[in-house]
């Protein structure tokens, strides 16, 4: 937006600014904040502070102190914004991911060479986990968390290691009890941090970084929440009719628990021997590219979906010996000699397939917002050393980010709804 465009809705964005600073305890802070909001909105390929200030027609130090050493809790800020989030985006799912930001040198939190999807390649980056509320028409994130690579975590190292891991974190100001933990922990922390906050997902989705983790699976699964995630193929699981067999006892010893009498096989080899019979052909929405032969742009594929048991020595199993059923989702493309994509989801057994495959491609709105995020906000552009500072930049940005999708759903003509 250039700066008569954010006139025209500016008495507008205090509203917003004001109810989600209300928990600052200075006026400075509050104005600095919508001030901030101002700048990420703001016309500009750079939104690190110096540039957003000049824009401003402020003094940068003045962004810089309220970014990286007034006293206001990011948290309570996310709160407030979660909330508004899911009232505005009223989501059909939430969705977990992750995002890599590429920087130069190592002195930024949690910078390393990592591998990131976003660069499909080991870079030095910074990677951020995220929690989005999802629909079809809209979405929001709701949930930041920086992650921390080992070499960041003086923990897991000994000696001049060690120390020198220290001083990157002090200089950084990371928290003590910040360290190295795997991206799935993280989302579950946020998730965790969320229905604290008396906010509950629908339905929670995930690409296969996540979904192959059977941990996070069966922590959801226990704290009653259901899921639609994506696997890879070679995961194993028994078909759902598979009956655990008591072992017979020696008459010596605790009497073994009963279990299944064949090995498990891969999610791509019980796909394979259900066969094309069972294939489904299902629309899950429409796209944008229309051709002759597609004039609705109709989004459509061919699925299976299997009533399965995933077998994993992590898995509870029941008194008999059993494990929990769930649903395996493969997509199967015409003239494909075998699936590409393979899901699974702890959705009751009576779920359509076409409420399945709906939810399993929705994960897509979450690249949306990631690309207006980075490419008009700014998400990346945090050129502070501060673990806080990252994480108040991050938070600022998604309430810039919620503004403008308010905008674009409320007032649709309204410069930057675009």
């Amino acid at each position: 937006m250039d700066a008569a465009e954010l006139d025209v809705v500016r008495g507008r964005l205090e509203d917003f600014a004001g109810e989600m600073f209300v928990s600052f305890a200075r006026r400075e802070q509050r104005l600095n904040g919508g001030l901030y909001l101002r700048g990420l909105m703001l016309d500009g390929r750079r939104k690190s502070m110096q540039p957003m200030a000049e824009r401003l027609g402020v003094d940068h130090q003045r962004l810089q102190q309220f970014i990286t050493s007034s006293t206001w809790d990011y948290a309570a800020v996310r709160r407030r914004l979660a909330a508004r989030a899911v009232e505005v985006v009223t989501p059909e799912a939430w969705a977990l991911d992750d995002t890599g930001h590429e920087k130069d040198g190592d002195a930024s939190p949690g910078v390393a060479r990592q591998y990131t999807g976003t660069a499909g390649k080991v870079t030095n980056c910074q990677i951020a986990v995220s929690v989005h509320a999802v629909t079809s028409r809209c979405s929001a994130a709701l949930n930041w968390r920086l992650f921390l690579p080992e070499t960041w975590d003086d923990d897991l190292a000994t000696g001049v290691e060690a120390e020198r891991i220290a001083i990157r974190r002090h200089r950084c100001a990371i928290p003590g009890e910040e360290g190295h933990r795997p991206k799935w922990r993280l989302a579950l922390e946020m998730i965790d941090e969320l229905l604290a906050w008396g906010l509950r997902p629908p339905v929670l989705l995930a690409d296969a970084a996540y979904g192959d983790n059977t941990v996070l699976r069966c922590e959801l699964a226990e704290r009653g929440l259901s899921y639609v995630m994506s696997a890879r193929d070679t995961i194993s699981a028994h078909p759902a009719t598979a009956v655990p067999v008591a072992v017979p006892y020696a008459g010596r010893g605790i009497r073994a628990a009963p279990r299944y009498p064949g090995a498990p096989a891969s999610l791509r080899e019980l796909a394979l021997a259900a066969g094309r019979g069972g294939l489904r052909q299902v629309t899950w929405r429409q796209g944008t590219k229309k051709t002759r032969g597609n004039p609705t742009a109709s989004m459509r594929s061919r699925f299976l979906a299997l009533r399965i048991r995933p077998a994993n020595r992590d898995i509870p199993r029941a008194d008999d010996g059993s494990l929990p059923e769930t649903w395996l989702l493969a997509q199967w493309p015409p003239r494909e000699p075998e699936p590409t994509e393979y899901w699974i989801s702890n959705l009751p057994a009576t779920t359509p397939i076409k409420t399945l495959v709906r939810l399993a491609k929705l994960r897509w709105r979450i690249e949306h917002d990631y690309r207006e995020l980075k490419t008009g906000l700014g998400l990346t552009h945090f050129e502070g050393r501060s673990f806080t500072g990252w994480h108040r930049h991050v938070t600022l940005t998604s309430a810039a980010h919620l503004f403008l999708t308010e905008l674009r759903l409320t007032s649709p003509k309204a410069p930057g709804a675009a």
